[in-house]
């Protein structure tokens, strides 16, 4: 009688705990909402100079002692206001993203509201300033001082004395300079690219008129206007690239010419220069997209000079990362490659002999973040230890490896130039971010700790967060999934469950880092009563060659069968209730949801697809090529993947959710699937967000995942 009791009175006491525990909503926990960062884990917003560590903040920047951890103040806000000058008009507003460009110099690097500066903090005093900010495409560099900038549609270059040289005159909307090519596939980011003596500027030229228009609409005046987008469709004349160099000193621009024939080569990509300034080196990628080339030209007349790496095949190869050559010796560069099925560093010379594979194994290299000097060593970042783990380790020019710190989870680190110290930002399922300072030079890893954040969810009713594994449709390959459920779970009842899914290249949503990654919106819907699964399936990212490109010519096919094998794995759980499953996925992932919902509707009660492909003959070429080839060359795999003669077979509840201005899934996608399902007599619903692309920015995101949310309590639960 006392045992019972006694139960009772835990019991009672645990409830009344949890219900003194905040609730989340959705302006906690969206990126958009009110108090999303209020709740975000306490960070450092640091920067190196030199070997040196200061911590930026708004009002503050303070030197911070790598082997203590301890800061003393460098400057304030009012401090650099004051010494520049400031007015109304020119002030710097933050110290946020000061730099310190210069190790040895005591000179910051400032933004202010129209220009940039460079300030001496120990003379007080302003030592170069331009006013040039509030241009397009703006690369500065901080060796010559010269600033590359768009400025209607030109490329123009100001040098450090302030002289503005107009690069181009024939830019337009059809011919684009200086800014990122092919939609920003292989890696790309930007369009300029300065020699490391910042004397000569690489940039890219696009020539995109050639390229169809798709016919966006500005539905906010008064009288909707047109504002087209250029738009490559797969199988469609795409655009034509070439590079240009700009010579500081001469005044004169050269264009280099391909090794290959312009028929032979559509792309070109990851520009790097060699340490003298004299030689550029390029990858270029046929249209296909299985036969890249390492590609060395002469900066100063444009023309190559050696073919340095050949690598092709039968799938697809994508250079994403530009070569870096060793600091200490100029004749020798690192490139990375997926060859042997993984991403690894490879050691080559300028004569493109390849002297060395430096890392090898069933492992990923996920970055360089640079090299140390003193040691000869490469730092890197690898998911060596485990698939769900990113680590970091220095690799020296024998292959040797030693890893820079102690704890399992999602390491990301800034190297300091010299190579000696990095700053390792990480977490860990139950650490939500840790932050410290590693010796690389150590023989064993004693990092100094800066931050060990507290959780900021600790007054709040948390979900259970777990992770597992199960195998893929082969049989063979492991899958990692996340499961979320209610802070109350009850394994004797049964809860409505939805599937979140992305399952295309390049992305994964399972790691070990704060709550095994997990969205905010998961803890939203596990605070509702659902469970939410996730299941990364073959065709992800960061498994090797042989686990992405299982799912070459047939997106969306393999994809299904894992994320089905998952489906038998909820069905295996006794809490799970396989009437009210759900699924939900945007990009990618909306595709993948109309896919599962088309062709397994008696499995799927209720679907949200955002942004969803439909039809990979209506997406980009590079990246639709890539994994699907043409409509041309691979009829059978398009028929097979489109989701259009499959419209017929909808019987769940299902909404499609797209940005009425999406320029990378364009409308045309949900708008031909709405007709098809018309005609086939199936009934989806359907919401737009005007004035919105691919994804819904700032507090529209909200209202989204409300949105999202309502649908399933309306029709799942």
């Amino acid at each position: 009688m006392k045992i019972k009791f006694l139960t009772a009175l835990l019991a009672l006491s645990a409830l009344t705990m949890t219900a003194q525990q905040k609730l989340f909503t959705l302006e906690d926990l969206n990126f958009g909402g009110t108090n999303y960062h209020n709740l975000q884990p306490k960070n450092m917003w640091l920067t190196w100079w030199g070997d040196q560590l200061v911590q930026t903040d708004v009002e503050e920047c303070r030197l911070v002692n790598v082997k203590t951890g301890k800061s003393t103040l460098l400057f304030t806000l009012d401090d650099v206001n004051k010494w520049a000058n400031s007015d109304d008009d020119h002030h710097v507003r933050h110290l946020m993203n000061a730099t310190f460009p210069y190790p040895g110099k005591p000179v910051v690097a400032l933004g202010n509201k129209r220009s940039f500066l460079l300030l001496d903090f120990k003379k007080h005093q302003i030592v170069w300033q331009d006013s040039l900010s509030a241009q397009t495409a703006n690369d500065w560099n901080p060796v010559s001082r010269a600033t590359a900038y768009v400025r209607d549609h030109q490329l123009c270059v100001a040098d450090a004395e302030g002289h503005e040289h107009q690069l181009t005159t024939d830019g337009s909307r059809d011919v684009v300079y200086g800014q990122s090519v092919h939609r920003n596939e292989f890696g790309i980011e930007k369009g300029t690219f300065w020699s490391p003596d910042g004397q000569r500027l690489a940039f890219y030229r696009m020539d995109q008129s050639m390229v169809t228009d798709y016919p966006q609409v500005d539905i906010f005046p008064r009288s909707a206007t047109y504002e087209p987008d250029k738009y490559p469709m797969a199988g469609m004349t795409s655009h034509q690239v070439t590079v240009g160099v700009y010579d500081l000193k001469t005044g004169k621009t050269v264009y280099l010419t391909p090794l290959s024939s312009p028929e032979g080569v559509c792309y070109f990509t990851n520009i790097a220069w060699s340490p003298d300034a004299k030689t550029i080196y390029m990858f270029e990628l046929n249209r296909a997209q299985n036969d890249c080339r390492l590609v060395s030209y002469d900066a100063v007349t444009g023309n190559p000079v050696a073919e340095l790496d050949h690598e092709t095949s039968d799938k697809y190869v994508e250079p994403l990362h530009p070569i870096q050559f060793l600091p200490w010796d100029a004749t020798k560069f690192i490139m990375q490659s997926q060859r042997d099925g993984y991403n690894h560093l490879y050691l080559f010379n300028i004569e493109g002999q390849c002297l060395k594979q430096l890392t090898a194994g069933p492992w990923v290299v996920l970055d360089v973040l640079g090299f140390n000097l003193k040691q000869k060593t490469i730092v890197i970042k690898a998911n060596k230890e485990h698939p769900l783990h990113q680590r970091l380790y220095s690799v020296s020019m024998t292959g040797a490896m030693k890893q820079l710190e102690t704890v399992d989870g999602v390491h990301n680190a800034e190297l300091s130039p010299s190579g000696n110290f990095l700053v390792d930002r990480y977490s860990t399922p139950t650490r939500p971010r840790v932050i410290d300072v590693v010796d690389v030079n150590a023989k064993t890893p004693r990092p100094t700790n800066l931050l060990d954040a507290e959780d900021p969810w600790k007054d709040y009713q948390q979900p259970i967060f777990e992770c597992g594994s199960i195998k893929a449709a082969d049989g063979q390959t492991d899958l990692y999934y996340r499961m979320v459920k209610p802070a109350d779970f009850d394994p004797a009842r049964k809860y409505p469950t939805v599937v979140y899914v992305y399952g295309g290249p390049h992305a994964h949503n399972i790691q070990a880092s704060w709550h095994w990654s997990s969205r905010s919106w998961e803890t939203y819907m596990a605070q509702k009563g659902y469970i939410v699964f996730i299941l990364d399936n073959r065709g992800s990212e960061n498994r090797g060659l042989q686990f992405e490109q299982a799912t070459f010519h047939q997106l969306g096919q393999i994809e299904m069968q894992d994320q089905m094998k998952g489906v038998d794995y909820l069905r295996s759980l006794p809490y799970v209730d396989m009437n009210r499953l759900g699924v939900h996925g945007w990009s990618f992932g909306g595709f993948m949801t109309i896919t599962l919902m088309l062709n397994h509707p008696d499995v799927f009660k209720v679907g949200v697809a955002g942004g969803p492909v439909i039809d990979w003959k209506w997406y980009e070429v590079m990246y639709g090529e890539r994994y699907m080839g043409t409509p041309q060359s691979n009829p059978e795999g398009y028929a097979k993947t489109s989701l259009i003669d499959k419209a017929c077979n909808l019987k769940g509840r299902l909404q499609i959710i797209t940005g009425y201005n999406d320029a990378t899934v364009v409308p045309q996608h949900c708008l031909s699937f709405l007709d098809a399902c018309i005609k086939a007599g199936t009934q989806p619903d359907f919401f737009a967000y005007p004035g919105e692309e691919h994804n819904m920015r700032g507090h529209a995101s909200v209202h989204l995942h409300e949105r999202i949310t309502r649908y399933f309590d309306d029709y799942l639960k």
